[in-house]
């Protein structure tokens, strides 16, 4: 059950609204995993979505009285950090540009394998529509109703841009499924050995 004294999203927000200082910086703790997971998944750079975020979030806290409370607030705050970061992959894709060479290497986080690794790439080259829609529904596990919601798009487009996606994640990561005949992959007659 609820705990009455924690004040809703709604709630937070009309306090944000009334002039509390302290209500969006709760409301954005609440769902800060949330939103900063759809970003860094979305853009695939944490530089990237770590800009996009901040911009989305400055975005709510300035038009948070154009809420006209029509969806969830969360939804609310999902859209404009879906948006933040479909205008950044625009922005990219108007100005492309070359990357500096590292100077020291980035150390990759323990937990990722090289098959996280190639999803994530694949994931990156999806266009960007098919992306946040896969995002939101394959990786967040929103519903299409509530992915819909956060794109602001109807349910059979978002189903539609997922099956898309989906295909074009199958192409490029067959191989993972089928790996090339020679490759070094240990037969069950050999684990079955190994076992006894």
């Amino acid at each position: 059950m609820d705990d009455p004294r924690v004040p809703d999203d709604g709630a937070l927000l009309r306090a944000h609204l009334a002039g509390d200082p302290h209500a969006f910086g709760q409301l954005v703790r609440r769902h800060q995993d949330r939103l900063w997971a759809v970003a860094l998944r979305t853009l695939g750079d944490r530089e990237e979505a770590a800009d996009a975020l901040q911009d989305a979030l400055i975005s709510a806290y300035r038009s948070a009285d154009r809420f006209r409370g029509e969806s969830a607030v969360t939804t609310w705050l999902h859209r404009i950090v879906v948006n933040a970061c479909l205008d950044r992959i625009r922005r990219r894709a108007a100005r492309p540009t070359v990357p500096l060479a590292e100077t020291t290497p980035v150390p990759v986080p323990a937990v990722d394998s090289d098959t996280v690794l190639d999803v994530r790439a694949a994931l990156q080259r999806l266009p960007a529509d098919q992306r946040a829609a896969l995002v939101l529904v394959e990786v967040q596990g929103y519903s299409v109703a509530e992915a819909a919601a956060i794109l602001g798009i109807p349910d059979g487009t978002v189903k539609s841009r997922c099956a898309r996606g989906r295909a074009r994640l199958a192409a490029l990561l067959g191989y993972l499924r089928n790996p090339p005949s020679g490759a070094d992959v240990p037969s069950q007659t050999t684990n079955r050995e190994e076992r006894r």
